[in-house]
């Protein structure tokens, strides 16, 4: 769900990049460590069909007229985001029952419409659906429901009251106070524990389009991985790779996947390291207003990742006297390894998981952090960029869905 409409690169969507073989639960989100795996109860083939997969998901079929209801018809002052899917509505529906519910009651969802003229269309939108409609995890966003009804495309999320990492990393001002140390090492272990179990499911599934604006935070902090619409199956049997034209976002893309199209999980690991050097550092993935030299920050990172003593030099300033030498270099030795230019030298998500496990102490602080990671800090409601009242009433800035423009 993000916001960077010229650094996208574009790519092909077809029904058999989109094929969930079965069903897979976890309810316990610390079970990723050493307990990962997915269980799969059957396993249908795949590619599986349109039918097949509106049929199978787990979530409620919405008409189009429940949602107008819900959404009050689509008021401007509900929109919560716009982007290359379309925009992005406040609703109220019942919590039983899932029924259209009037404004300040039942529970608050995330309605996701299609617009017809937008950059993402079908095929992403059945993708979500496909994935989200069978994947439960605390660490991926809940699908509720869709709507497939004429020429209308919707998609019901749970709704997440801090939004996106993306907001609360690079917003400046009072809106959005900077987050400590701790609760950013809590959303990166959240946002792992998310692609580990991605990783572990059979078919494994590889997300390809993990960055910032894809981490949705809950009222306590809790990251989830949302936007599913570029995740496809990843390879079955002896193959080692999936071969696809290229898509994601520039600046968080593994360099082999741009330069060859072979998509493995170590593209998805590569993304991570970009998102765990925005966390560390504050700035963003591809940045053409810092100075020359700088507007790439991998590149612009790496030198001071490989030195002890130069590690400092990345960590945002706004975290000094909130964490220990020893967990600065261990978490920028972590990202360096994610960010390794061979992608056999990089560690997978599991490991990726319980390296950030040890970063979760807190006893090594130099100072004390007020904000600890179990302990969310009330902040002053944000602008929405839509000026949205909606927005403002629950505290964070709702991301805008994603958009898939050419990469040029």
């Amino acid at each position: 769900m993000g916001i960077c409409w010229s650094n996208k690169i574009k790519a092909e969507t077809t029904p058999s990049n989109t094929g969930v073989s079965s069903k897979y639960v976890s309810r316990d989100a610390n079970s990723l460590s050493g307990g990962s795996r997915a269980s799969s109860s059957s396993v249908p083939p795949t590619p599986r069909t349109e039918g097949e997969i509106l049929q199978s998901s787990d979530v409620k079929n919405f008409t189009f007229n429940e949602l107008k209801l819900a959404t009050r018809n689509f008021r401007p002052d509900s929109v919560l985001g716009e982007g290359g899917f379309g925009s992005v509505f406040k609703a109220w529906i019942d919590e039983q029952t899932l029924a259209a519910a009037k404004p300040g009651s039942g529970m608050i969802v995330a309605v996701k419409k299609l617009n017809h003229e937008g950059l993402q269309g079908h095929r992403e939108w059945l993708a979500e659906i496909n994935y989200l409609g069978q994947f439960h995890h605390p660490h991926l966003v809940k699908l509720i429901g869709f709507c497939l009804e004429d020429e209308h495309r919707l998609l019901v999320y749970e709704f997440m009251s801090r939004g996106s990492m993306e907001n609360h990393l690079f917003r400046r001002g009072t809106y959005f106070q900077p987050l400590s140390w701790s609760l950013r090492m809590k959303v990166a272990l959240g946002a792992a524990k998310g692609l580990a179990f991605l990783h572990a499911a059979e078919p494994q599934v590889i997300y390809r389009d993990f960055k910032t604006s894809n981490i949705l935070l809950d009222v306590s902090y809790n990251a989830k991985l949302s936007d599913f619409g570029l995740a496809r199956d990843g390879p079955t049997g002896e193959k080692s790779h999936v071969t696809t034209r290229v898509m994601g976002t520039y600046g968080y893309a593994a360099p082999e996947y741009l330069g060859t199209g072979h998509l493995t999980a170590k593209s998805d690991v590569y993304s991570f390291g970009v998102v765990l050097l925005e966390i560390l550092s504050g700035q963003r993935a591809i940045d053409k207003n810092r100075p020359m030299g700088q507007h790439n920050l991998v590149e612009w990172a790496k030198p001071y990742l490989t030195n002890k003593r130069r590690v400092f030099r990345i960590i945002d300033n706004r975290l000094e006297g909130q964490y220990s030498h020893e967990q600065a270099q261990k978490a920028a030795g972590l990202a360096l390894q994610c960010i390794a230019l061979e992608p056999r030298v990089r560690p997978n998500m599991d490991e990726i998981v319980e390296a950030l496990k040890e970063l979760q102490d807190t006893r090594g602080m130099r100072g004390k952090d007020r904000r600890s990671s179990g302990d969310p800090v009330p902040v002053a409601p944000p602008k929405s960029p839509c000026k949205s009242s909606a927005a403002a009433e629950n505290g964070a800035n709702y991301p805008r869905p994603s958009a898939s423009p050419l990469y040029m």
